[in-house]
């Protein structure tokens, strides 16, 4: 897997660069019963207002149902192949069960055609497999993790996402996780998490190159505050060139650029150890 660039032939390919998807299987086909219709809000809510900016139009997709509780225990799966998803930075891979059924989940790095996966407790602690965090080494890499038992994984899901198991407890039910922030949360050692990187680590040296691009993946143009009038933005208006004369907002008023948003009393917050932002240890970046 590699990132290919493109001949300066024209204005539009200068710099620009794609991925090599030397990583995909070569004529393999989405598997129609596990795809669905996406439905297209472009950033509006059920009353047709726009709470998302700067969304609309794109390509037509469609919904590739991913496995992410990997719930299937004790039963070995073959990968079938790796195939791209238009939905998410990361690959897929297609797995068939020994019982016949079939199941798209999060290709990790290194992961090989004819690979064979397991899930639940007893699997052993290797790429692609998904075992609990008490059954998982220490200082092992992990993704597609899990904050609530069964709930389904929610971290570390895209492209070259990974986070580190630095410390676990079983008789207090709690581990420990080195997100990719810097941030050290803890998780409950019930819940689930796969070994290994996400695949597609090169996606983030992806180019873009030329707006249309941008059009394609359903991001429409983006309009500085200081650049419209005072009725559309706090930044708008005054004499001449201006910088927006105040501290940077969003167009609702809501304070941007280094004041915190998170609520003080989320429930979650004794979950985090240690903030992606310390004033005491500075940015941390453990692995």
């Amino acid at each position: 897997m590699g990132v290919k660039k493109y001949k300066a032939n024209n204005a539009g390919r200068r710099n620009m660069s794609v991925s090599d998807f030397a990583e995909l299987t070569k004529g393999a086909e989405p598997e129609k019963r596990l795809m669905l219709p996406k439905r297209r809000t472009n950033g509006r809510n059920n009353q047709g207002i726009i709470t998302v900016r700067h969304r609309g139009g794109g390509h037509k997709r469609q919904l590739r149902r991913i496995d992410f509780r990997r719930n299937k225990d004790g039963m070995t799966a073959v990968v079938h192949s790796i195939q791209y998803d238009p939905n998410r930075t990361a690959r897929i891979a297609l797995l068939f069960y020994t019982d016949g059924e079939k199941r798209y989940v999060l290709a990790p790095e290194g992961l090989k055609e004819g690979a064979k996966l397991m899930s639940g407790s007893g699997a052993p602690p290797v790429v692609g497999n998904c075992l609990p965090l008490a059954e998982v080494p220490l200082g092992a890499e992990i993704h597609n993790i899990e904050l609530q038992p069964k709930a389904g994984a929610v971290l570390c899901r895209s492209a070259g996402s990974k986070a580190v198991l630095v410390a676990k407890d079983i008789e207090s039910g709690w581990a420990q996780l080195n997100m990719p922030s810097g941030e050290i949360r803890r998780v409950p050692v019930n819940c689930r998490a796969v070994i290994g990187v996400v695949g597609n680590i090169d996606h983030m040296n992806v180019f873009i190159g030329k707006a249309g691009r941008s059009r394609w993946m359903g991001r429409r143009p983006h309009v500085r505050g200081t650049a419209m009038n005072p009725i559309d933005h706090p930044h708008g208006g005054g004499e001449g060139r201006t910088k927006g004369g105040r501290h940077p907002v969003t167009p609702t008023g809501k304070p941007t650029k280094g004041t915190s948003t998170r609520k003080r009393r989320k429930p979650t917050n004794k979950a985090i150890l240690r903030r992606r932002k310390s004033r005491r240890y500075g940015i941390l970046k453990l692995y």
